[in-house]
């Protein structure tokens, strides 16, 4: 579908179907990066740039559709790992976090900290009636972190790492509705069992004539092993998983592989104010909470960087409080944050200037106004300049059809007012977020999922 501006939408509305699953063992080399296409612009404020984050084996710099910086020299990247053989340190950390999930939380009520609880955050209507359909069991068996049900969703193909019981899966696939589809992978079998149990209930709860949700038991780490092919899904989700995989770098690389051009990852996760000590993160139970592996939060712009997504984009954030005096005395200092972020994979379709947008209203439950992340808020008929980075997202991924574009200084029929970027610092620290986030009154009525933090009410 081609939008206002000449461009061609990605959106999910199209007509080849996926290949989506593969027989296991094929997928194809990972694509870890592109020619260069837009600017990256400014790192966090505050960031330095990290050792090993910038360069392939080779030692040239990588650079991606939203990758212009060159990066610093080659060198180990971020460490999670105890000091012993890389990969026996993760087979252990793979057996230690099948154990916490599959034996020791029976649900939500055993999780000795809050980074795993959903929290109030008002949602729109059909997503908490998506919800409420799925069955209780596998709600109750549900440790995520923050609630990952991006919007334009109708006919995507959606894959969730770490998808545990299907929650998430079962509520999105009601959403992509029967030409959509969902794929959950997990390592941990208690979990996928669980899900799968499911499948007859949810499909006859929709009215859908086939399933159109799998589960997978495998690696989020390795998904050409499990037969996810490239390019084969729209939209990749993960609900507080990733910060329990020791390599975090290979997951995003395996997500850019598979996501086509156009596509995203949205996804909820834990992130330290600093690097971790060796006794946070070799701590067992820190590790099933979602502490101990959680990433240095600036390391995330290094790797997205790296690999070829555009800057991460912050959408929403909530300060982690632990409620267990031994493990106050463990973490000492550090922080943590849980934080959605929202990552573009973009084709190479060279430099995007900044731009009007108008907001046509056209998103099922987002009519009114589309809450796109932290700094970027679209209402109905309103112009609204955005910057190179955000213009380049609009315009090439499935939201192209749902906003007229137009060059600065243009007019445009718009039925609300106008609103101009100004020279601001955007919003890309999640623990800023999170405190400036706390100093506001929240209602709590209709609510519920969000990102983890204390409950509110006004």
């Amino acid at each position: 579908m081609k939008n206002h501006s000449g461009a061609y939408s990605t959106c999910c509305n199209h007509q080849r179907q996926p290949q989506g699953l593969a027989p296991a063992g094929l997928g194809g080399d990972a694509r870890t990066a592109a020619q260069g296409r837009g600017r990256w612009g400014a790192f966090p404020p505050g960031s330095r740039r990290r050792p090993g984050l910038g360069r392939d084996p080779a030692g040239g710099a990588r650079a991606g559709p939203c990758a212009g910086a060159e990066l610093a020299s080659a060198g180990p990247g971020p460490a999670v790992a105890a000091p012993r053989d890389a990969e026996s340190q993760k087979v252990d950390i793979w057996k230690d976090v099948q154990n916490y999930y599959g034996q020791v939380l029976k649900t939500s009520k055993d999780l000795r900290t809050n980074a795993c609880v959903t929290v109030a955050r008002p949602v729109p209507k059909h997503i908490r009636e998506a919800l409420q359909n799925v069955h209780e069991e596998v709600t109750l068996r549900y440790y995520g972190c923050g609630l990952v049900i991006p919007e334009c969703l109708e006919n995507c193909w959606i894959l969730d790492l770490g998808s545990g019981s299907g929650r998430d899966c079962y509520a999105l696939s009601q959403l992509v509705g029967e030409k959509g589809h969902v794929t959950g992978i997990d390592m941990t079998e208690g979990q996928v069992e669980v899900a799968k149990k499911y499948l007859d209930y949810h499909m006859e709860k929709y009215g859908f004539q086939t399933s159109n949700v799998t589960f997978i038991h495998g690696y989020i780490e390795k998904l050409a092993e499990a037969g996810i092919q490239n390019e084969s899904y729209d939209i990749v989700i993960s609900n507080c998983v990733i910060n329990l995989v020791p390599d975090k770098e290979q997951v995003l690389q395996e997500v850019y592989r598979v996501l086509k051009h156009g596509g995203e990852l949205y996804f909820s996760d834990v992130y330290a104010s600093l690097e971790l000590p060796e006794e946070i993160k070799t701590h067992k139970v820190l590790w099933g909470e979602c502490l101990g592996g959680a990433l240095y939060w600036k390391d995330l712009f290094f790797l997205a960087q790296k690999i070829g997504f555009c800057p991460p984009r912050l959408v929403t954030a909530n300060l982690i409080t632990i409620q267990n005096k031994e493990l106050e005395r463990i973490i000492g200092d550090c922080r943590f944050v849980s934080a959605t972020f929202r990552l573009f994979k973009l084709p190479n379709t060279g430099p995007t200037e900044r731009c009007q947008t108008v907001y046509n209203g056209g998103i099922t439950g987002h009519e009114k106004q589309l809450i796109f992340d932290a700094n970027f808020t679209f209402k109905e008929g309103e112009i609204v300049e955005v910057d190179e980075d955000t213009a380049a997202v609009l315009k090439n991924s499935r939201f192209a059809q749902d906003f007229l574009f137009r060059p600065i200084g243009d007019k445009l029929p718009a039925s609300g007012g106008c609103f101009v970027l100004e020279s601001k610092d955007i919003i890309t620290d999640p623990f800023k977020l999170a405190e400036d986030s706390n100093k506001k009154p929240k209602c709590a009525s209709s609510v519920v999922g969000g990102c983890c933090g204390k409950k509110r009410s006004c």
